[in-house]
């Protein structure tokens, strides 16, 4: 089984996730069920059949997350020493060569991603097209309205 990277945020939001969905979650959906139940004939009992989905959901996340987190390789960027590169959990500050705007996005794993957060997915992309430069290097990047070229302004390890 390969390694899943995940930055030490990332792992423990999972981790999080997980211990709600079995202390919070599946005890709730247990309850429901069982009301449900009680409340007599089950083949036309819509809160039941919901309940059931709500459960089916709740266990295949639960083993999903576990997968995920047994398989995880947890990297903290704190302690990354890659020369100035660009690497997974590395914060990079990009300019468009184009348009000479700045962004900031950090590198991280497919789960941990969220454009909101400017963190973007390794498998983007534009991660990929910035593994392995350094600070003024220029990346191209095949977004959906064309090429777009960034210049590597920054590499942080935060």
């Amino acid at each position: 089984m390969s390694k899943i990277p995940l930055t030490l945020i990332g792992a423990e939001l999972l981790r999080n996730e997980l211990h709600k969905l079995k202390t919070v979650e599946r005890p709730a959906v247990i309850d429901a069920i069982a009301e449900a139940r009680a409340q007599g004939d089950l083949s036309e009992n819509a809160e039941y059949e919901a309940a059931k989905e709500r459960q089916a959901f709740i266990e295949g996340r639960i083993m999903e997350l576990e997968s995920k987190l047994g398989s995880a390789q947890i990297i903290d960027p704190k302690t990354l020493n890659a020369d100035g590169r660009c690497v997974f959990g590395a914060t990079v500050e990009l300019e468009d060569v184009t348009t000479g705007d700045v962004m900031v996005y950090q590198i991280v794993g497919d789960d941990e991603a969220d454009i909101k957060q400017r963190k973007i997915s390794i498998s983007s992309p534009i991660a990929r097209a910035l593994i392995g430069k350094s600070s003024g290097d220029v990346a191209e990047v095949q977004a959906p309205g064309g090429l777009r070229e960034y210049e590597i302004v920054n590499v942080l390890y935060i």
